[in-house]
């Protein structure tokens, strides 16, 4: 009877139709954002001005900055930026409306972030 149980268990290594599959191959690990793509948004005009006002704002300091008036700059370019996507500019307003005083505290805390826009872009938008 062992001689049956040793060819039963030779049978099952060799036989392929008895092998369980191979397991799927883990998918390559890879970064999405949840924002999905913002490199539209990243390269568009309204950005870049963005970041142009930012740094005048700090132009003389981050202590001197008029956070109300970059503010209400900053609500213009980004209800024009709505209405060049074909949105409701006050629905872009509204979607974005933290973002001037978070991109203050963020340029009060690490000046390097004006330093250029693909800094910018990082400090804002995160790391692409």
């Amino acid at each position: 009877m062992s001689r049956t149980l040793a060819l039963l268990a030779a049978l099952a290594l060799a036989s392929p139709a008895w092998a369980q599959p191979a397991a799927p191959a883990a998918p390559a690990a890879s970064t999405t954002s949840l924002q999905g793509d913002q490199q539209s948004w990243i390269n568009d005009p309204h950005m870049h001005a963005f970041y142009d006002l930012t740094v005048q704002a700090f132009a003389a300091g981050p202590a001197k900055v008029d956070t109300a008036r970059f503010q209400t700059q900053s609500y213009a370019l980004f209800a024009a930026f709505g209405a060049s996507r074909g949105m409701k500019p006050e629905a872009m307003v509204d979607h974005l409306k933290l973002i001037p005083g978070q991109v203050v505290q963020i340029a009060r805390e690490d000046p390097q972030v004006l330093k250029s826009y693909p800094n910018f872009v990082a400090a804002v938008f995160g790391p692409q």
